[in-house]
């Protein structure tokens, strides 16, 4: 075994054998008759370990991953859509591009997160509870992070990125600081992603956090699927209730406790995402983008658009181009 061999990831490992390829200074170049695309891996000590995944294989990989039976409780961060940094709220395929971040304890299945699929551009990231808990004084923490840290039922949070936390993100991608450093660098800035990212799930406000199953999972994400793909029409959470066979009590208490807000501000929010984004187009009018957007008042829409850009419709288009 290469003296390096116990900074990499064993799954990453695994895969290179079943391909036949050789992992160069922690990274796994797909074989051409496999796909095309890179993992690079790094396990910074016994507690942490992240995976870089940009590849498209010719079909999926069914491996077992000899890390799964981890008897540590594990925390589970996946970003997901972040190597487009515009975002997938302005190219129109809202569920599936956005770039965000979920944050899963171990008790969640969590084969959606490692498996190798053809087709993925992540970081994923496992951290042990324990070790993250004594990162920093855990007194008087909010119940959603007692909740996370503690790791003793199936959670699941999806935060949406921001920009501080996608710079961070493009400094893991594209910064060149040397193989004496490389694993140094790398330890320090996804220890800083995770500190913002509890820094923002520390704002959500929940007093209770419910257990969730894969059933309850699946049918959020239908539910925010469907809001995103009709940004023209406010959800209806009586007919969100019929459709997904869930009681209005459980699917408004759920769908904030996942992703830290109600269904209309949630679905608010990338309407107006949107809006913003066709108007740096500038192939429409203010009005037409406003009614586009399901608005009857234009000055509703100046209003609740100013709100959340922190400029009218008429200024942004003024003002931002998109690139």
């Amino acid at each position: 075994m290469r003296k390096d061999d116990h900074t990499i990831p064993l799954i990453l490992q695994k895969l290179a054998n079943y391909l036949g390829a050789e992992i160069k200074n922690r990274k796994l170049e797909i074989p051409a008759g496999f796909g095309h695309g890179y993992c690079i891996g790094f396990v910074f000590n016994a507690h942490i370990r992240m995976l870089i995944s940009n590849y498209e294989l010719n079909e999926d990989i069914s491996l077992e991953n000899p890390e799964r039976d981890d008897p540590k409780k594990m925390i589970f961060f996946k970003f997901q859509n972040i190597f487009n940094k515009r975002g997938g709220y302005l190219s129109g395929k809202y569920s599936k591009e956005m770039p965000s971040v979920l944050i899963a304890t171990s008790r969640i299945n969590t084969d959606g997160i490692i498996s190798i699929h053809s087709n993925t551009s992540t970081i994923n990231i496992e951290v042990d509870a324990e070790y993250l808990s004594g990162l920093f004084n855990t007194a008087g923490l909010s119940p959603i992070l007692q909740s996370l840290l503690q790791n003793t039922q199936p959670y699941l949070f999806e935060q949406i990125i921001y920009p501080a936390l996608q710079k961070v993100v493009d400094e893991i991608l594209s910064e060149s600081v040397g193989e004496t450093f490389e694993l140094f660098f790398m330890r320090i800035k996804t220890e800083e992603m995770i500190c913002r990212l509890l820094i923002e799930l520390e704002k959500r406000d929940e007093k209770h956090i419910y257990a969730l199953n894969n059933r309850d999972i699946e049918i959020l994400y239908r539910v925010r699927d469907q809001i995103l793909e009709h940004l023209e029409t406010p959800p209806a959470i009586s007919k969100l209730v019929v459709t997904f066979g869930m009681s209005a009590t459980k699917l408004k208490r759920l769908f904030r406790q996942i992703f830290g807000n109600s269904i209309f501000s949630y679905y608010q929010e990338f309407r107006i995402r949107k809006a913003a984004n066709l108007l740096q187009k500038k192939k429409y009018s203010v009005s037409e983008v406003g009614y586009a957007m399901g608005f009857t008042n234009l000055s509703h829409f100046s209003k609740v658009f100013k709100a959340h850009i922190g400029v009218n419709p008429k200024q942004y288009t003024m003002t931002y181009t998109i690139e």
